[in-house]
This record gives C-alpha cells, sequence and structure tokens, in this order.
C-alpha cells in the first residue's frame, strides 16, 4: 500500500499528474481542486495517495490532504459512486462545503457535480450523513467544522453512541464555555454532562 508520494511535479493532465519520485514517475488520478493546490510543474510536492486494485488495472488516486483522501474513501462507499465520480465531486467542493451539504441533506447542492443524478446525490446525502461527523451546529442554523480537541470530543461521544448532531451540538456549548485552550478529557467530562440534560 502506498500511503503518500513526495516527489517532483512532472506533469499534469486534465484530471491526473505525474510525480516524479527518485527518477520514477507516479501517475495518479486527481480531483481539479488536488491539481490547483499542487502547483506547477518542477515544484516539490506530498501528495496523499489512494491505491485502487481491480481485476484488469491498479490505480493510484492522489489528494492535496489526507482529508480529502478520506472523503474519497467515504464517497466511494456509497453504492454506485466510483473513483470518477469521487473525484468530480471532490473537484467542486473542499471537505468543509461537501460536509456542510451533506449535514443539510441538501442533495441538489451534491448533484451540481459531473455525473451525480438526483438520485445519486440524495443516496450520498443519506449514507453519509452518520458518518460525517465533526459538525458543529451554532445560531442560526449556521454549521461550522470542528477541529483539532474538539474533533476528538465529537469522536468520543459518537463513539459512545450518541448522535452527531447531539455529539456537536455538546461539544460546541462545552468549548463555549471552556475555551479553546481546553484540553480533551475537559472537553469530554462537560460535553457529557451537556448531553445528559
Amino acid at each position: 500500500m502506498i500511503a503518500h508520494l513526495h516527489g517532483r511535479l512532472a506533469a499534469t493532465g486534465a484530471d491526473h499528474a505525474v510525480i516524479d519520485v527518485n527518477g520514477v514517475g507516479y501517475l495518479v488520478g486527481a480531483s481539479a481542486k488536488t491539481l490547483v493546490a499542487l502547483g506547477v510543474t518542477g515544484d516539490q510536492v506530498t501528495v496523499h495517495t489512494e491505491m485502487l486494485v481491480s481485476e484488469d488495472s491498479i490505480r493510484l488516486m492522489g489528494f492535496a490532504s489526507a482529508e480529502e483522501r478520506d472523503w474519497f474513501r467515504l464517497l466511494t462507499s456509497v453504492q454506485g459512486v466510483g473513483a470518477k465520480v469521487a473525484l468530480a465531486i471532490l473537484s467542486i467542493f473542499v471537505p468543509d462545503e461537501l460536509r456542510t451539504a451533506i449535514a443539510r441533506s441538501d442533495s441538489a447542492m451534491i448533484a451540481r457535480a459531473s455525473g451525480v443524478g438526483p438520485k445519486l446525490a440524495q443516496r450520498i446525502a443519506n449514507e453519509l450523513k452518520d458518518k460525517a461527523g465533526g459538525i458543529a451546529i451554532g445560531g442560526a442554523g449556521a454549521i461550522a467544522p470542528v477541529s483539532g480537541a474538539q474533533a476528538d470530543a465529537v469522536s468520543a461521544l459518537l463513539n459512545l453512541g450518541f448522535k452527531p448532531a447531539e455529539a456537536s451540538g455538546a461539544v460546541s456549548a462545552a468549548n463555549d464555555e471552556l475555551g479553546p485552550s481546553a484540553s480533551l478529557d475537559a472537553l469530554v467530562r462537560l460535553a457529557l454532562r451537556k448531553a445528559a440534560k
């Protein structure tokens, strides 16, 4: 399994890049956003990868961030979403936008991606709603991503059986009370008390 590549960006195409690692050129499929993030030919780059193995081929997919790779894995876990469709979705949405669309069950937004019809968009929204954790719901229905200790605390509550909205709401409330320097332990303890109310 190849987890990432670090080398020189040798070439790019409409849907792929070639990364030269010590004289070996690796062809990696990539989203439009990843291709932009890689920069120009000749730059030193690091690409997070996912290897796809089928009966007749072995392909590498490349991503500018580990988070984008994780979203690719999530998307391709949905029936009817192959590598091409997942890359099309990731070509128009950054992970936070995709997380927001799924949290809001906004299938019309997801259907903007090439190759995604209304039924598939609805299936993606439905199947990934509980898997797209780390969502904090603020005032006026605003949805904001969480990171670091907050994301770990949300994950801990999800593992204890709380629903994503309950977990993220409790952690968000605990974080507001404790402040940004709160430890994971303190966040989880206060979030559990808030969720139990």
